[in-house]
């Protein structure tokens, strides 16, 4: 099933905003509570076999997983947020960039669903806004621009994934699933002080830094979850599927190049000799 963005409806009046003493409404209410009328061409979108299966099959990692969904159609934006509630996820809904912004740094979120066309900040603006404040946030986008070079820019601003309009509410859901799989043992408590080492290098892993004798240098999630993988296997190769599994959990190739973002993101920080290239094999950390 794809779902096309609907219409926007001609000279619709929104509701007033009851939110006293903040800059903009914040969407904080249950979906269920949200204006109907914004939703029917989004459910009239999804088949009957989707209908059943989201209502009926919580997501087993949707415990206290918070979703911050960013668009500007209120249609998309309250139909995404209604599936991911009867997923079992908790929804919250930002119309604008700059109520988004204000959510994400107040917030902890497990996800952002960012739109990238959003009428007051660019989405790539907002995009490194969110992970300036919070270097860590996991974010998904979800936008109608299909060209290569909107998609590696965000990847290479930091987003985790990128999906396309239109799209199958099954695959963001799957995506969804993804993104949220192990994220409460990656860096567990009981990970708060080791230190890894492999060659020159040294990262600690409750900090997310590493040094090559050169000083501390931070790093995002996934590069430091792509370099243990590495370390772990230094002078040897790790092909791409493997760190698309351990590294983003994808047990199918999604066909970008976020593997090799991430390595070109390390590389930049750590240098060029650290992270070797084996043509037709994958990536390996060099042990010197």
């Amino acid at each position: 099933m794809d779902f096309h963005p609907p219409g926007r409806r001609p000279g619709r009046r929104r509701r007033p905003s009851l939110n006293i003493g903040l800059p903009f409404p914040v969407s904080r209410t249950p979906l269920r509570q949200a204006d109907r009328q914004t939703t029917i061409s989004g459910e009239q979108a999804m088949t009957s076999q989707e209908k059943v299966q989201v209502s009926v099959t919580p997501a087993a990692d949707a415990v206290a997983a918070r979703i911050l969904v960013v668009d500007d159609e209120p249609g998309i934006r309250s139909f995404i947020g209604r599936a991911l509630e009867a997923a079992g996820y908790a929804a919250e809904l930002a119309a604008t960039g700059t109520e988004a912004l204000w959510q994400a740094q107040v917030r902890h979120y497990d996800l952002i669903i960012l739109d990238l066309l959003i009428p007051d900040i660019a989405g790539q603006v907002l995009l490194e806004r969110i992970l300036a404040a919070r270097p860590d946030q996991q974010v998904l986008v979800l936008s109608c621009l299909a060209d290569v070079a909107s998609k590696v820019e965000c990847l290479e601003l930091g987003a985790q994934d990128y999906l396309t309009k239109p799209f199958s509410l099954a695959e963001l859901l799957a995506r969804v699933r993804v993104r949220l799989r192990g994220r409460t043992a990656e860096n567990g408590p009981d990970r708060a002080g080791e230190i890894v080492r492999a060659g020159n290098l040294t990262f600690d892993v409750g900090r997310l830094v590493a040094d090559i004798g050169t000083g501390p240098v931070p790093l995002t999630r996934l590069e430091f979850l792509l370099l243990r993988e590495l370390a772990e296997h230094v002078g040897e190769s790790v092909p791409k599927g493997r760190l698309l599994a351990i590294v983003w959990g994808y047990d199918f190739d999604p066909g970008s190049n976020v593997v090799d973002v991430c390595v070109r993101r390390l590389r930049s920080k750590l240098g060029f000799d650290l992270i070797k290239t084996v043509r037709g094999e994958g990536y390996q950390l060099t042990d010197h």
